[in-house]
């Protein structure tokens, strides 16, 4: 199995995990908060989803051959210090407390799939090109696909615990 394939497939792995943990609990219980945290599962889909939509923009840039069109959040997430990460997560948090949880899920589900299918659009090649976009400064969008992995699986461990 080549390393393209190899990432698709531990991120449908890891969809499939979330889409059982998801459907098996209750509406009130993906929007009671979780003890210790004050986020739900909705809120920690929702935040998964905001993060998401940076990985999407570089798929699509990468696929279109073009600058990534980023969405606007209030601070720039390329200064990747504690302080910053908080406040944009407090941000999102703000932003999507008050989606419904059909709503949230619906928009993480289709984010994702739609970097599935985005990735499967790129050559191996231009997935592991270091030099192949200037705009990544020496990183691979396949860099931020396991990045999505990672945060995907940090989240999925942490409410495991707290489930």
């Amino acid at each position: 199995m080549n390393m393209k394939n190899h990432i698709l497939a531990a991120l449908r792995e890891q969809f499939e995990q979330w889409e059982n943990l998801l459907t098996s609990l209750s509406e009130t219980r993906l929007n009671a908060p979780l003890a210790p945290a004050l986020w739900s599962i909705k809120d920690e889909l929702a935040h998964l989803w905001a993060w998401q939509q940076r990985t999407l923009a570089r798929l699509d840039a990468a696929r279109l051959d073009r600058e990534p069109q980023y969405p606007a959040w209030p601070v720039d997430p390329i200064d990747d210090s504690e302080e910053v990460t908080e406040r944009i997560n407090a941000w999102i948090y703000q932003t999507n407390q008050d989606q419904p949880w059909p709503m949230v899920h619906q928009n993480w589900r289709d984010g994702f799939r739609r970097a599935v299918d985005a990735a499967e659009g790129i050559s191996e090649r231009d997935l592991l090109d270091s030099d192949r976009y200037a705009w990544l400064k020496g990183h691979t969008i396949a860099e931020f696909l396991l990045a999505t992995y990672d945060h995907h699986q940090e989240h999925f461990e942490k409410l495991n615990a707290r489930l």
